[in-house]
């Protein structure tokens, strides 16, 4: 099977390289002409486990394949896949000029039938508006080419994505035919052939259903965060509390962590977006909206309790941040707490000491230099009135408290993420503060 993607930052690359991996013979198009290059190299601009060799692997076998011009390898294609970014305007409405201008070409250049499938996350009705633009693209040209959109939104987890997409829990697919639904079943076949746990749906509906999942997830750990700071007040561990109530099935364990907030790629984008889409439609998310709230106050958390802790003056005071990533496992820093946190830092008069094992070229190339970077997590340590931990990556879970506290001026420690044991801190002479406790 020929496939193309539009698009190869993160969803599309990796969607590429794993249909190639399962045999389709596929085509990444991104108008980005040193991407591109670079990916015929084997360069890949992003940080995921496994994807740099994925990649290479299945451009030697010649099943991945790249490409600047769309309407080039078009008409080659049985299924074309849009993966485009739908950054967020200033309202939170999702900006959909890029799928849009997809939608034109393929009208602009379609010769035979082909199914347009929306990878991207993208508000409800976007699929109609797709069809509208190629419709109007072909009735210029006076022809009439038969075609099918139809919406798969992804569901992938930065730093475990390909075994996500290899060994999905479910896909979702929206489609309003059956020879769309027959073509995209032959494709997700191979990925689930023991369980086959496709979810075929009307358009809207798989549409409204990558927005709801985000969104309650991200309510979960809102309500969490909510519940931890109520801990503190009160006298008891978030800890405990997540142990009792993720204990009864109805809740279940996943996504009840407390920290210092979410951030990434899709939650803080897709939260917005929905919230746009009910105002737009004359309803208010009141839940959402304060899960929006909740979030925005809980990234400046630790900036308040070290504040509390110097009493207020933190002026000339060096803080260490371990972790500028949202999660572990990524490079990505979008929506991150640590660049909330850094601001506030720096306002604060602050000198920053920063680590993190792969996002501190992307700390750069968003805020450059106003900060020191080091190579390793106990340099970076050095002189330091105060450690912040804001992403839990592996390296980070089981340091070496001794070196920590003889390269530290004061022995204060920060958890944003309750990896750390406040008892076996405590016996190391360390001032411990965490979250909900």
């Amino acid at each position: 099977m020929n496939i193309a993607i539009v698009g190869t930052g993160y969803v599309g690359l990796v969607s590429g390289a794993c249909f190639a991996e399962i045999g389709a013979t596929v085509t990444c198009v991104d108008v980005d002409s040193a991407k591109i290059e670079a990916l015929k190299k084997g360069v890949i601009p992003i940080y995921e486990p496994g994807l740099d060799e994925l990649v290479a692997k299945n451009i030697n076998a010649g099943r991945l394949k790249f490409s600047t011009s769309l309407p080039d390898v078009l008409n080659d294609q049985q299924i074309v896949f849009t993966a485009v970014g739908t950054p967020p305007d200033e309202d939170g409405s999702a900006d959909l000029k890029y799928v849009l201008q997809v939608a034109k070409t393929i009208g602009e250049h379609l010769t035979h039938y082909l199914v347009v499938v929306t990878k991207s996350t993208v508000p409800v009705g976007t699929s109609n508006k797709i069809s509208e633009t190629i419709k109007a693209e072909l009735a210029k040209r006076g022809v009439d080419v038969p075609f099918d959109v139809a919406s798969n939104p992804e569901f992938l987890k930065e730093g475990n994505a390909i075994k996500d997409f290899m060994s999905p829990d479910r896909v979702v697919v929206g489609v309003n035919s059956e020879k769309a639904k027959n073509i995209l079943t032959k494709l997700y076949k191979p990925f689930l052939l023991n369980n086959f746990r496709v979810i075929f749906m009307d358009i809207p509906s798989a549409e409204m259903t990558k927005y709801a999942a985000n969104s309650m997830l991200a309510t979960r750990i809102s309500f969490m965060n909510d519940i931890a700071n109520l801990c503190e007040l009160v006298g008891a561990d978030i800890n405990k509390v997540r142990s009792g109530i993720g204990s009864d099935t109805r809740i279940g364990r996943k996504f009840l962590y407390a920290g210092c907030g979410y951030g990434g790629s899709c939650f803080p984008k897709d939260v917005k977006a929905l919230i746009k889409t009910a105002d737009d439609n004359g309803y208010s998310l009141d839940v959402l909206k304060a899960v929006e709230r909740v979030n925005e106050r809980q990234k400046g958390i630790l900036f308040d309790k070290l504040a509390k802790t110097f009493d207020g003056n933190l002026s000339g005071k060096t803080v260490t941040l371990w972790g500028l990533a949202f999660k572990p496992e990524t490079d990505d820093m979008r929506e991150s707490t640590a660049l909330v946190i850094i601001k506030k830092l720096l306002e604060a008069g602050c000198k920053i000491h920063a680590y993190d094992p792969e996002a501190m070229n992307e700390c750069k190339r968003i805020i450059g230099n106003k900060i020191a970077y080091y190579n390793n997590k106990y340099d970076a340590l050095a002189n330091a009135d105060a450690l912040i931990l804001l992403t839990e990556w592996q390296e980070f879970r089981l340091p070496d408290w001794d070196l920590v506290g003889k390269t530290m001026h004061r022995k204060l420690i920060l958890d944003g993420r309750n990896i750390y044991d406040y008892d076996d801190l405590t016996e190391h002479g360390f001032e411990y503060h965490c979250i909900g406790k």
